[in-house]
């Protein structure tokens, strides 16, 4: 089948599922192809008449749909799979949006040798600007990891990665644009500080980082060495530079990657 004939159901759509429908939606998918589920009536509602999409139950999502991409929170994926894990063909691909959740934990739940694709994207879908890591679980083929890159393709870029780092991708990329955005937070204040307008502090530190990460893709080169061109000796970076680094924000990111990754893990043993 073509990627597009392929009925995927958003079960628990969210943030990361209605992130994921919209993508799709923008990207050129039929919206008769889709499906999602919610808890709340409100929020099935919200989602049929957001995107036309037709909202059912989990069991009709199971019994209609190609592709079950599920985004529940990690602590009610266990109750959910207790629910439709038996409804569950194994010819079925089940994709995890669920942090921290190994494939395992999905295998265990659902019939043998159902194939299961571990995701991790990120809010940056929104704009179509995602970074989405893909792995494939024990019963995933080559197909199946082809089938979730076009799905999530149109939400920005993917990269495979084993499934052993999926927990160091969500403290990375996962969580990663909260981090861009409290710096840009701290440096909006700092303008403000200075003496600028928030508004023009704003604009300058956001396209700052614009022009910034359009460098670092497209360049090639290093970061050091793009810092380094920015560094003139005895300059006014050089002196900024030693004050992030006598403050230890070096070091600050090292621990809070590690404190994001732990976390991680942690919500996978509390799903157990």
């Amino acid at each position: 089948m073509a990627v597009g004939d392929h009925t995927v159901a958003v079960i628990g759509a969210g943030k990361i599922g209605e992130l994921m429908l919209s993508g799709l939606l923008r990207s050129g998918w039929p919206v008769g192809r889709l499906l999602a589920t919610a808890r709340r009536p409100i929020r099935a509602e919200e989602l049929a008449t957001r995107y036309g999409v037709r909202v059912v139950d989990n069991l009709t999502a199971v019994g209609e749909a190609d592709v079950l991409a599920i985004s529940v929170k990690p602590q009610d994926a266990g109750a959910l799979l207790d629910e439709i894990g038996p409804k569950v063909p194994a010819d079925k691909l089940v994709i995890s949006l669920c942090a921290g959740l190994p494939t395992s934990f999905f295998n265990r739940r659902l019939p043998e040798g159902t194939p299961v694709v571990r995701v991790m994207t990120n809010t940056p879908a929104l704009v179509d600007q995602a970074m989405s890591a893909i792995s494939a679980g024990a019963h995933a083929t080559g197909e199946h990891l082809a089938l979730a890159e076009e799905m999530f393709t149109p939400l920005g870029a993917t990269v495979r990665v084993p499934e052993s780092q999926q927990d160091a991708v969500t403290a990375l990329s996962g969580s990663g644009p909260a981090y861009f955005y409290l710096l840009v937070e701290a440096m909006v204040d700092a303008g403000i500080l200075l003496g600028l307008p928030r508004q023009v502090a704003h604009e300058l530190i956001v396209q700052t980082a614009i022009g910034s990460a359009v460098m670092l893709r497209d360049s090639g080169e290093h970061p050091v060495k793009l810092r380094e061109a920015v560094t003139s000796p005895a300059g006014t970076t050089i002196s900024a530079i030693r004050e992030l680094e006598n403050h230890g924000v070096r070091a600050a990111m090292l621990a809070a990657l590690e404190a994001a990754r732990d976390r991680a893990r942690e919500l996978a043993a509390q799903s157990e």
